[in-house]
């Protein structure tokens, strides 16, 4: 008589990981001990350090001088005021507006000039991926216009170059400065990121068929100067991170004395208004440690406040109230020092 074949036994699947000094935690470490002294010191010598730092940034930034002027609503007269789109977007109307100003304190040369734009939120994911890089930095990839939409070709089907909202948004203002009747030069030659022109724009790349499409944007390119010296379009093209930025416009490089007074002839050209946005113009000095930032040395100073005020809490507390240290000998990888080997 043939027995019955027996069920096969279910093979156990576990999760259980598999032993490992790593897995367990058990690789070799230093575990210090951290006794009263260590900490009171720890704490003493980050107040010690941060605090001058905090200090030396903080006169740093209040070294640095800056004007900042609004223009936005001064370049509009009372009938312009009450439709400020339209006069933004009519091709007769005169845009130019002169608005002066007089230096407070001597301004060290190189001055260097922003443009500010507020409410405006070039952080947008559409925005930001309105662009084609590899047609920016290849003339092979000119007709490559992956994610450009509605920027990406003409109404005659030829591509855009550079395509996308980022480019076709490009800020178009200008400003020219007069002191005492003499013109001041604004030197526009490195005001972009070195890495970006060598990498990120071509030098055999052109512009083609720019602010062609069905849609005008802002600022036109010169069709016979490549990417890559085009250097307005690529400091517009590092989109910012938040609704209010900043961007380097060109330098002054003489100095401005004090009770000079500066005439600024503006073109407003570039439309704001539709969104509720404002535009500035910046003038500013620059130090070690860059333009006016407050909130660095600020935050050196609190951090280091901090930490000498936890080691006094520590030093009193030690002297008032103190605790005996633990044996060392009692700790678990003390007891069986074989576990780090």
């Amino acid at each position: 008589m043939m027995e019955p074949h027996s069920a096969p036994t279910p093979k156990k699947y576990s999760k259980k990981p598999k032993y490992s000094k790593f897995s367990q935690q058990e690789l070799p470490a230093w575990k210090p001990i951290l006794t009263p002294g260590w900490v009171i010191s720890t704490f003493t010598v980050v107040g010690i350090v941060f605090i001058p730092v905090g200090l030396a940034s903080l006169f740093s930034s209040e070294s640095v001088e800056e004007a900042a002027i609004r223009y936005d609503d001064k370049c509009l007269n009372e009938i312009h005021a009450q439709n400020a789109v339209a006069f933004i977007k009519s091709d007769m109307t005169n845009k130019t507006c002169t608005t002066s100003w007089t230096v407070e304190r001597k301004m060290q040369g190189p001055i260097f000039i922003y443009y500010q734009l507020d409410n405006y939120y070039q952080n947008h994911r559409r925005y930001v991926k309105s662009r084609n890089d590899k047609q920016l930095v290849n003339p092979a990839s000119e007709g490559d216009t992956t994610n450009c939409y509605p920027q990406d070709k003409t109404n005659g089907s030829m591509p855009i170059v550079p395509c996308g909202l980022i480019a076709w948004s490009l800020f178009n203002d200008t400003y020219k400065f007069w002191v005492n009747t003499k013109s001041l030069t604004v030197n526009k030659k490195d005001i972009s990121w070195g890495s970006d022109r060598s990498h990120k724009f071509g030098s055999k790349v052109y512009p083609k068929n720019f602010q062609l499409g069905g849609l005008v944007g802002g600022a036109k390119l010169d069709e016979n100067i490549p990417l890559n010296q085009q250097e307005d379009l690529i400091v517009w093209m590092r989109t910012a991170a938040l609704p209010s930025f900043r961007k380097l416009y060109g330098k002054i490089e003489t100095n401005l004395e004090v009770n000079d007074s500066v005439e600024i002839v503006i073109e407003n050209n570039y439309n704001t208004y539709e969104f509720g946005g404002n535009k500035r113009l910046i003038l500013s000095t620059a130090t070690w440690i860059g333009g006016k930032n407050p909130f660095l040395g600020m935050a050196y100073l609190f951090v280091g406040g901090v930490s000498l005020l936890c080691a006094i809490v520590f030093i009193l507390l030690y002297v008032i109230k103190p605790r005996p240290l633990g044996d060392p000998s009692y700790l678990s990888w003390n007891k069986n020092p074989g576990i780090l080997k």
